[in-house]
């Protein structure tokens, strides 16, 4: 497997703008011959579409949502980092990507780490050129808000709509792409199969939600920008329909499939309320502004009103143990922080579960309800429909869960996967993020990817492979459609008696959450990955999948996600193990330090571990990317 990143020469600072210089153009005219496919409209996949579209390409993209517009980007909350140092508070380009390497507990590839601080300045003019209604300070000059694991305040907002507001931005060009005829959009259909002809990726299979048509699209290069794996876990804070399908179908086909036990837990999310639960919704990490995070002292106060707790009894431990950032600590130390009052127990109850306090009295105290109200109005309306309490008048009861996936299909710096031609953008990927992703970097990671670095490469890619058009009349459409309608056919034929939910829910809760989520161990993974494979095989024997292939059918999607779920599961764990070290949001328990913090081991793990698919039955086969720190100096993390 080649894992050549190839990364530019040069000082950090100017690898980009010389390798931007030395990529292969293609004329404008010659543009419009080649043909791409973009799957998915999140802000990777819409801004891409948009943006190639616009130099002249001829573009298909497909997302299965029924409107491009609701792509899982637009869940998103609290903001979008950029280096622009409105504030003059001594952030630069360099400090954001100190702190993100720093963040990502020194997993990331430099190079990518500095061009995507390098891109996040020109992130917010395009954006606001689009007209996202970012707020404002008095003068009229944008506004920012601190986030975790910073100093500095570099978070630009709209408010908790900030991912909803980007995603109508790229949105919009989007649409005006389809206007123009540019772009040909396919919604309501699934990728099932990536078609990959000697060797270089040139189309894929997909699945019409509505009508059950099983038809491919030929290209010469495709684009996945389809989100993150959280939902292998069943409960997290991602929208039901985000899967893994597109990228392990990829993976099956040569892809390199890369640190894939990076798993992002988010502190701060609504706990757990009961079995019937098919989610959990996420409570952005902007309230740790003005909240701040206790839980009593003494056990023998759980059960008490927080406001019969005095002062003196209250334990603000984020503040208490890491006081340079308090309750601004990145997200993996915060959520861990969270675990260890819950486990030594002092958790608060909530509806169905332990949590621990959110509480913005003070806060209230100081700029007013109101105050509070304008900065977070949203989030705090959203919390009392779902929970039923007021948070301007009690603390919010607040548990990490699942939220973000920090691995992904390998890339190198020209976002290429391992198969030639087929690129990926956004949280598919595992390229900026390392162990562990700094609040608000996702939506200037994805934005980065998809306005101004993919147009760039992949003009690269087309002069260079000079690959021969092809149609889907070559052989391998045919047996990947093939494979599609076997794989329906299969699940369809099974006809036992329970959902496909049944046996998603087994899977995430009762082994991926409970052996390899905030806290792993040996014993656990290697349990874990016995009872995989024997809840795969009573999946084939036991699932119940109503309806037909020739309609829509969402049990039936559901169905197909989870089968992709049940093996890639099995991958994750297999990473877990392997990796015999803590780093960032991949907590072993038998490798921290004695007051309870990840215990990196660089001489060993100080790689991206790389997976490749051997065949079904066959254990796939590890392979490593070393990583080189020379601008920023491998460090035991320090938030204290």
């Amino acid at each position: 497997m080649d894992l050549n990143a190839r990364i530019p020469a040069g000082p950090i600072q100017d690898k980009w703008d010389k390798h931007r210089f030395e990529l292969k153009l293609i004329n404008p005219a010659n543009k419009r011959k080649y043909k791409l496919i973009v799957v998915g409209t999140g802000l990777g996949g819409g801004a891409a579409a948009a943006t190639l579209a616009e130099l002249g390409y001829d573009v298909d993209c497909f997302c299965f949502q029924d409107s491009p517009r609701r792509a899982h980007s637009i869940a998103a909350q609290g903001g979008i980092n950029a280096a622009k140092n409105y504030q003059n508070d001594g952030d630069s380009v360099y400090r954001l990507f100190y702190d993100t390497v720093k963040g990502g507990d020194y997993r990331a590839r430099e190079a990518n780490v500095h061009r995507l601080a390098q891109i996040s300045t020109a992130i917010i003019d395009q954006c606001v050129a689009q007209g996202v209604p970012f707020a404002r300070e008095y003068g009229g000059q944008l506004d920012n808000r601190s986030f975790g694991g910073a100093q500095v305040s570099r978070t630009f907002y709209a408010r908790g709509q900030t991912g909803q507001q980007l995603l109508l931005g790229a949105y919009s060009a989007l649409e005006r792409m389809i206007g123009a005829g540019r772009v040909k959009m396919h919604a309501r259909t699934e990728m099932l199969e990536l078609v990959v002809i000697d060797g270089h990726a040139r189309g894929i299979v997909t699945r019409d939600l509505v009508t059950g048509e099983i038809r491919s699209w030929a290209a010469d290069a495709v684009i996945l920008a389809t989100g993150g794996y959280g939902n292998v876990f069943y409960l997290s804070t991602n929208a039901k329909g985000s899967n893994v399908t597109a990228t392990y179908r990829a993976y099956r086909k040569g892809a390199g499939f890369a640190n894939p036990c990076f798993t992002q837990i988010h502190p701060t999310c609504i706990p757990v309320s009961g079995e019937y639960q098919s989610k959990l919704t996420l409570m952005s990490e902007s309230l740790r502004n003005d909240g701040r995070v206790w839980v009593p002292k003494s056990a023998a106060d759980i059960g008490k009103k927080a406001s019969e707790i005095p002062e003196a009894d209250r334990d603000y431990y984020l503040e208490r143990k890491y006081p340079s950032f308090g309750n601004l600590a990145p997200r993996d130390i915060a959520s861990r922080a969270a675990k260890e009052a819950v486990d030594s127990g002092r958790g608060v109850s909530g509806a169905g579960s332990a949590a621990v306090y959110l509480d913005f009295a003070d806060a209230i105290k100081r700029v007013g309800q109101a105050g509070i109200a304008d900065r977070y109005g949203n989030l705090f309306e959203m919390y009392e429909r779902i929970t039923g309490e007021n948070p301007y008048e009690v603390p919010m009861r607040i548990y990490p869960a699942v939220h973000y996936t920090m691995g992904g299909l390998w890339v190198d710096y020209n976002l290429m996967s391992t198969i030639p031609g087929l690129h990926v953008l956004g949280e598919a990927n595992f390229s900026d993020h390392g162990a562990n992703r700094l609040g608000a970097s996702a939506l200037m990671q994805g934005l980065a990817d998809g306005y101004f670095i993919i147009p760039y490469t992949i003009g690269h890619y087309l002069a260079n492979a000079k690959q021969p058009k092809v149609t889907v009349d070559h052989p391998a459409f045919k047996q990947a459609e093939a494979d599609a309608q076997g794989q329906i056919k299969r699940l369809l034929a099974v006809n036992g008696s329970k959902s496909p939910d049944y046996f998603h829910r087994e899977l995430g809760v009762k082994l991926i959450w409970e052996h390899c989520g905030m806290a792993r161990n040996e014993a656990g993974l290697k349990k874990a990955l016995k009872l995989i494979p024997e809840l795969r095989e009573r999946f084939w024997r036991e699932v119940k999948v109503t309806g037909s292939g020739a309609e829509l059918n969402q049990n039936l999607e559901k169905a197909g996600r989870v089968a992709d779920f049940l093996e890639f599961g099995e991958l994750l764990c297999l990473d877990a193990l392997e990796r015999r070290e803590s780093c960032g949001g991949h907590f072993r328990e038998e490798f921290q330090t004695p007051d309870g913090e990840a215990k990196r081991d660089d001489e060993n793990f100080a790689h991206a571990a790389v997976w490749e698919f051997k065949g079904d039955g066959k254990a796939p086969v590890r392979h490593q990317e070393q990583l080189t720190f020379e601008n920023v100096k491998l460090a035991t993390r320090n938030y204290a």
